[in-house]
């Protein structure tokens, strides 16, 4: 049991320090990404993926924000009763 726990404890010691190492070199290199002057904005110096992840997120939030309006202005519409009463429980004569 005693080896076990030791070989568990090599093996995420083992993983932290090495994954540790690869974080610190990729910060590196996407500070530099940012820091170049290229006159892009911040959310578009990733490339084409972030451009498409922008435009699909002001996508989504400006159909949400019309549907807000949309379902606000519909509450606050006053109810006709005629739209409430179902055509099919009427009699005909």
């Amino acid at each position: 049991m005693y080896r076990h726990f030791m070989g568990i404890c090599r093996l995420s010691r083992r993983s932290i320090s090495s994954s540790a190492r690869q974080q610190v070199d990729n910060t590196v290199k996407s500070k530099q990404l940012f820091q170049e002057d290229n006159c892009l904005p911040t959310h578009l110096k990733g490339g084409s993926k972030d451009a498409l992840l922008y435009r699909t997120t002001m996508a989504v939030t400006v159909f949400g924000s019309g549907f807000v309006l949309f379902e606000l202005f519909n509450a606050s519409m006053p109810k006709n009763p005629q739209w409430n009463t179902c055509l099919c429980n009427k009699t005909t004569a």
